[in-house]
C-alpha cells in the first residue's frame, strides 16, 4: 500500500522531463497533486478526476490543441500531453494561460503506453490507507524514482533500477548524458534483447547474480553500448530481486563501490516494500469494495476512501466457471486460483482505463467492479455492458468468463442492490448453459426470479404436486415419457407436428401420448392457468443444479 502523497506535476517533469516530456507552455507549479491519468477520446465525454493529467493521443495542430486546453480547463485538469513537435502560436499560449492547464510534449520514439505506465508508477495511490508518508533510508517508502536519483547523486552517474527480466522499474535524471543504448532502454522500459543476449553470452548476468559486489561491464563492441556500466545485484537474502545499472566512464573507486553496495541494500528494502505494499493494498481494497457493496453503516466511509462518493455506479460481477477437469487436485486448484487472480487483475486494469476511480476486487470467486458514472447518465447499464463485452472480446475465449451487470445505483446506498442484481444475472449465466457470457439483470429478470422460486421450493422441501406429481409417479411405474410429452407440447405452444418432431416420434404416437397424459394428470390443458402452472412446475423441476448465491 503506497502511503505517500500523489506526485505533483512539477515532480512528474523532474523525473520524466529529461527523457520523455518537455514543458511547452503553462505553469506546472499552479497544479496541485495529480489526481489520475486519463486518455483523451474525442468521441467520448469522460468524467475527469481532480487535477487529471490528460494524454492527448492523436491531437494535432495548434487550433485543436487550444480548443482541448480550454475544455480541460473547464473540467479542472492539470496538464495535457501531446506528441512532439508542437507548433506554438499566440492563441495556443493564451489558451494554456487562461485555462490553467500546462501543455507538455511527449518526445518522438516514446510510446503512449510506456508513458502511461511510468506516470501511474509515479502517482501514489493516496486514496486508501493512511495519508502520512513513510521513509526508508531518507526517501519515501517504495518510491524507486527517488531512490534512483539518490543513487545517481552518490555515483555521479545516470542510473536505472531493473527487475530480473531487465525491465526498467525506475530511472534517475541525467539520462541524456548516457549513450543511445541507455536512452533506448529508458524509452522502451526494457533493455533491448540484443543487449541482454550480448551480456548473457559474456556471462555478465552470471557474475552479477553470484556476487554481492559491483561488477564492471566494458562495452561489448560496436553493436553494443558505448560507455561502460557498473552493475550490482539487488538481493533479499538468497533471492535476487533485480539490479542497479550505472553508466560510468571509468571503473568505480573503492568509495563509490561501497556506496553502490550500500545502495543495493536500500533498493532491496524499497522493492520488498512495493511487493508487500501491493499485497496489502489488494487486501485493503478488497475490504473497502466489499464494505461498499454490502451497504450499511460502513458503506459511506468505504466509498469515501475509494473516491466514489460523488458518483453513481454500476456493479459488474465477473466469474470463471470451474473447468470440468478440476478435481481434488491441489495443483489444479492452485492453478485455477492463480488464473482467476490474473483475470481479476486484468479486469481491474480494463475498468481503470475507462474511469480512473473504478474500484475492483476479487471477493471469494467473483471479481466485482464498481464503474463510476455521472448521476445524469441515462444509459449507464448499457455502457457498462459494452465495457464488459469489450473486456470479454480482448481476453479471448480460453477461460470463458461470465459477467453479470447490475442496475444503476444513483447513490452509494443503492450499490448493495446493484451488486445483488449483478450476482443474480451472473447466476443465470452459470445455470442455464446459455452461450452468452454477459447479461444485464434487466435482460434476465424472469430467469432470475425462477431461480429464486426454485430456491424457495427447495428450502421448504416442497415436492411436485397435483397433475405433475401424478404424471411423474406414472412415468416411474411404467417407464413411460408422459412428462416429456407434455413438456414438448407446452414448449411448442400446442403445435403437435413441431412437438412430435422434437420427441422424434410420429404425430399419431405423440397425440396418443398427449391424450394419455391428460387422462393420467386428470387436468384440462385448455385452461390457460393450468398450462401456466404446469410450465412453471416443469421449469422448476428441470432447473440445473447450480450454486446458490
Amino acid at each position: 500500500m503506497n502511503t505517500q502523497p500523489r506526485a505533483s506535476l512539477r515532480r512528474v517533469l523532474e523525473d520524466l522531463g529529461t527523457t520523455l516530456l518537455d514543458l511547452v507552455c503553462g505553469d506546472p507549479d499552479t497544479a496541485g497533486e495529480i489526481g489520475g491519468v486519463v486518455i483523451h477520446d474525442p468521441l467520448d465525454d469522460p468524467v475527469l478526476p481532480r487535477q487529471a493529467l490528460v494524454l492527448g493521443i492523436g491531437v494535432q495542430g495548434a487550433d485543436e490543441t487550444a480548443r482541448l486546453l480550454t475544455a480541460l480547463g473547464d473540467a479542472g485538469a492539470a496538464a495535457l500531453v501531446v506528441r512532439a513537435p508542437v507548433q506554438t502560436d499566440a492563441a495556443l499560449t493564451a489558451a494554456a494561460e487562461k485555462s490553467g492547464v500546462a501543455l507538455l510534449a511527449l518526445t518522438r520514439g516514446a510510446s503512449w503506453a510506456q508513458l502511461a505506465a511510468l506516470l501511474r508508477s509515479l502517482l501514489a495511490d493516496g486514496d486508501i490507507g493512511e495519508a502520512g508518508p513513510q521513509t526508508l533510508g531518507g526517501t519515501p517508502s517504495g518510491d524507486l524514482f527517488a531512490v534512483a536519483n539518490a543513487v545517481a547523486a552518490l555515483l555521479d552517474a545516470p542510473v536505472t533500477i531493473e527487475d530480473r527480466s531487465s525491465r526498467v522499474l525506475a530511472f534517475s535524471g541525467r539520462q541524456d548524458e548516457a549513450d543511445p543504448s541507455r536512452v533506448e532502454t529508458v524509452l522502451g522500459r526494457q533493455v533491448p534483447e540484443r543487449f541482454t543476449r550480448l551480456l548473457e553470452d559474456r556471462g555478465i548476468f552470471r557474475s552479477l547474480y553470484r556476487s554481492d559486489q559491483p561488477v564492471h561491464v566494458t562495452p561489448p563492441g560496436p553493436d553494443g553500448f558505448h560507455f561502460p556500466r557498473a552493475a550490482i545485484a539487488v538481493r533479499a537474502g538468497d533471492e535476487v530481486l533485480g539490479s542497479i545499472w550505472a553508466v560510468v566512464r571509468t571503473p568505480l573507486t573503492a568509495q563509490r563501490g561501497r556506496a553502490l553496495h550500500d545502495a543495493a541494500k536500500l533498493v532491496a528494502l524499497h522493492m520488498l516494500r512495493l511487493r508487500a505494499g501491493a499485497d496489502v493494498e489488494r487486501r485493503l481494497r478488497a475490504d473497502l469494495v466489499s464494505t461498499a457493496l454490502e451497504g450499511g453503516a460502513g458503506a459511506a466511509e468505504a466509498l469515501g476512501r475509494l473516491g466514489l462518493t460523488d458518483y453513481a455506479g454500476v456493479v459488474l460481477a465477473l466469474a470463471v466457471p470451474d473447468p470440468p477437469e478440476l478435481t481434488d487436485s491441489t495443483d489444479l486448484h492452485a492453478q485455477h486460483t492463480a488464473e482467476r487472480q490474473r483475470l481479476a487483475d486484468a479486469f481491474a486494469m480494463h475498468l481503470s482505463a475507462i474511469h480512473a476511480r473504478a474500484a475492483t476486487a476479487l471477493i471469494g470467486d467473483v471479481a466485482y467492479g464498481i464503474l463510476p458514472v455521472p448521476h445524469h447518465q441515462e444509459d449507464a447499464e448499457e455502457r457498462a455492458a459494452r465495457i464488459g463485452t469489450d473486456f470479454l472480446t480482448r481476453i479471448g475465449d480460453r477461460l470463458t468468463p461470465l459477467i453479470g451487470v447490475g442496475p444503476t445505483a444513483r447513490d452509494g446506498g443503492a450499490l448493495a442492490r446493484s451488486r445483488e442484481g449483478a450476482d443474480r444475472a451472473l447466476r443465470v449465466l452459470r445455470s442455464n448453459g446459455s452461450p452468452r457470457q454477459l447479461a444485464r439483470i434487466s435482460d434476465v429478470h424472469v430467469e432470475a426470479l425462477l431461480l429464486d422460486l426454485a430456491d424457495l421450493a427447495a428450502e421448504r422441501g416442497d415436492p411436485p404436486t397435483g397433475p405433475l406429481a401424478r404424471l411423474l409417479a406414472y412415468d416411474k411405474r411404467h417407464d413411460s415419457q408422459l412428462v416429456d410429452t407434455l413438456s414438448a407440447w407446452l414448449n411448442a405452444f400446442g403445435d403437435v407436428p413441431a412437438a412430435s418432431e422434437a420427441m422424434y416420434v410420429h404425430q399419431n404416437t405423440f397425440r396418443y401420448r398427449l391424450r394419455r397424459a391428460t387422462e393420467v394428470a386428470r387436468t384440462d390443458l385448455a385452461d390457460p392457468d393450468v398450462r401456466f402452472a404446469l410450465m412453471l412446475q416443469l421449469r422448476l423441476l428441470r432447473r440445473p443444479d447450480v450454486p446458490t448465491r
